[in-house]
């Protein structure tokens, strides 16, 4: 019984299946972090002179860094919201 994921290649339990309600949750609570992270650290670095320690590199850096984090959470959030779905409604 395939239900649309690919074939079985290797010695994976028939019945193994993606933490999916794990992902979900962790993606959950680190978008809003890594979102107020972004936030923070954008308004500090707009705040910084050139002598300030951190420099503004760093800050921009740190700024970009949760900015990624925040849009990698986000994209797994939306992906594991459809495999849920895709779970408990088969389609025909």
């Amino acid at each position: 019984m395939n239900h649309g994921r690919h074939r079985r290649t290797g010695t994976e339990p028939v019945t193994a299946f993606s933490a999916l309600r794990l992902r979900r949750l962790l993606s959950g609570i680190f978008l809003p972090f890594f979102l107020a992270l972004t936030a923070v650290f954008c308004v500090w670095w707009a705040n910084a002179d050139s002598d300030d320690t951190p420099g503004p590199g760093a800050l921009g850096t740190l700024t970009l860094a949760c900015a990624l984090l925040s849009v990698s959470a986000a994209v797994d959030l939306v992906v594991v919201q459809r495999r849920l779905r895709g779970t408990r409604s088969p389609r025909g």
